[in-house]
């Protein structure tokens, strides 16, 4: 009986450490150096200079894990200050990871910064890119995918294969002469052109008969929308920017700045290679980018004329973005299916409504956001909120609705509340496409609209299924409507995905914020924070 109980006691205590030893078990880390260089390369036809990163351009891809740790060291060998920032990454309890001039300070020329951030409770089709100085517009950028756990199933048979496909437009001026314009007052002239990873055509995607492959779709470009297609194949719609979809199937998909969608494709026609093709939304001068599907036992090079673009215009693109709709049965990072979050039940506590514009301040273009038009200070906000330093931002100093006053220069903060449930509306007033995008959250899109948005629309939101996504559209002369609920504390960029307009001040930034200091709210800042402006020399 004696040595039962030894024996009983010592398996016991064996299973308790065994248990708490997986509960304290930190999740996996993943390593990387990358280094930031300029680089000569064609994609246009013409040699330009580009930024490359590890000497890849565009850079590599950044595949992880849900919920793994990422420890990035970049290497910044430019002659500028330089930052990446993670398109979609939700930067949970760490916005100081977030890597925008709000959150952080740029990487000195010739110096380094080691960011640490965990792709928590995400999964799905992301890309990271430079934040700083039009960096964007030469390189820099690169696909960033987080897949999910062994333990989580996705709504969708494991495909074949995958193929990435970073899509955008692009100049043969570089971001020091595009910078040099847009400082002057003027706008950024039409693109130059459309490539498709980095060349215009000749990209080639092998794969075999009878096989599916996801393909994971990203506009990485500045300024223009695209219309992407594969030649006499269906594309079926599983997930966009980390939000598994009802699986519609699709001839042809509208893609904006700054987002991201993933398809299956069956390679289900006679072996032979066929047209990838991006043309330009929107555009009187349409710019094309094609790449090759190339079956593996094909004979035959792609022939005849491309296929055409949608011969519908806003109102067939709106129409295709309202049917993209949420898997409400569906798993996303973790088991729990997605639609068990009922959104539309919520209660908001405040509505905002932006209006962009594009007025001329002191001679000068701007774009501005409610009649204030955002200028970076040399002080990240982020520290300056964190000591306390005065006169680098104010409070609350941008309108929450649209306003017929004078257009003015300033650094506005909104302050929110952890937890707070709000609406948001984009009111489009002029003549181009629109696309906005918020740092550390995803959120649903509920309703897009024509003309003056007005509380009588919120009858026709979407209140069960609506996509989550960080990214989105909103059509000329029209609204979009989003809702989001503020649970992740910390300091959020809200701005144009549109890069020359965000550069010229269509952007502010949102602290959501509660007065309960703990690290299940907010991290402390990092041991290695780069500090710069008014927060040199302090100490944290």
């Amino acid at each position: 009986m004696g040595r039962t109980m030894t024996l009983f006691l010592c398996l016991f205590c064996t299973a308790v450490a065994l248990l708490a030893t997986a509960a304290v078990a930190e999740d996996p880390y993943r390593y990387f150096t990358w280094t930031v260089t300029y680089g000569t390369a064609s994609p246009l036809g013409v040699p330009q200079q580009v930024i490359l990163i590890n000497g890849q351009f565009p850079g590599p891809s950044l595949d992880c894990i849900t919920n793994d740790n990422i420890i990035i060291n970049v290497i910044n060998q430019l002659d500028e200050p330089f930052l990446l920032t993670w398109n979609g990454i939700k930067q949970r309890k760490n916005s100081w990871q977030d890597g925008v001039l709000g959150t952080n300070c740029p990487i000195p020329p010739k110096a380094n910064y080691t960011y640490k951030f965990q792709s928590k409770d995400q999964i799905g089709t992301f890309t990271y890119f430079p934040s700083t100085a039009m960096h964007r517009a030469s390189g820099g950028f690169g696909p960033l995918y987080v897949r999910q756990r062994s333990v989580i199933s996705v709504p969708y048979d494991i495909p074949d294969g995958e193929m990435s496909l970073l899509v955008g437009d692009w100049y043969k001026a570089g971001h020091k002469s595009l910078r040099q314009g847009l400082d002057s007052g003027k706008p950024l002239s039409f693109p130059d052109g459309l490539l498709i990873n980095g060349i215009p055509q000749s990209y080639f995607f092998t794969g075999d008969k009878g096989k599916t492959y996801l393909f994971r779709i990203s506009n990485v470009g500045l300024s223009l929308s695209f219309n992407f297609r594969i030649e006499g194949h269906k594309m079926k719609v599983v997930e966009i920017e980390g939000s598994h979809t009802i699986q519609n199937t699709y001839e042809t998909l509208d893609v904006h700045v700054g987002q991201s969608i993933a398809v299956l494709v069956t390679l289900d026609q006679p072996a032979k290679d066929y047209y990838i093709v991006a043309t330009s939304r929107f555009t009187r001068t349409v710019l094309t980018a094609t790449a090759v599907l190339h079956y593996s036992n094909s004979k035959s090079p792609v022939s005849g004329p491309i296929p055409a673009p949608p011969a519908g215009d806003y109102h067939w693109s709106m129409l295709q973005a309202r049917t993209f709709r949420w898997n409400l049965t569906a798993n996303a990072a973790r088991p729990n299916p997605q639609g068990s979050y009922k959104y539309g039940n919520i209660t908001r506590s405040r509505s905002l409504n932006f209006a962009s514009s594009a007025p001329v301040i002191n001679g000068k273009l701007r774009y501005a956001v409610n009649g204030v038009s955002f200028v970076i200070p040399d002080t990240p906000l982020k520290l300056a909120d964190y000591f306390n330093i005065a006169s680098v931002f104010t409070w609350d100093s941008i309108p929450v609705s649209p306003s017929n006053g004078p257009i003015v220069l300033g650094t506005p903060v909104l302050r929110t509340n952890l937890h707070e449930f709000i609406e948001i509306i984009f009111q489009n007033t002029e003549n181009t496409m629109q696309s906005w995008h918020l740092d550390g959250y995803s959120f649903w899109v509920v309703g897009y609209g024509n003309g003056q948005w007005l509380e009588q629309n919120r009858n026709s939101y979407n209140l069960v299924d609506a996509i989550s996504r960080h990214t989105v559209q909103v059509y000329p002369n029209g609204w979009s409507a989003i809702l989001v609920s503020l649970d992740n504390q910390g300091m959020w960029n809200l701005r144009s995905a549109m890069w020359g307009r965000q550069y010229l001040g269509q952007q502010l930034y949102i602290r959501v914020w509660t007065q309960e200091k703990s690290y299940s709210n907010e991290y402390d800042i990092p041991p290695n924070a780069l500090l710069c402006g008014k927060a040199s020399g302090l100490h944290p």
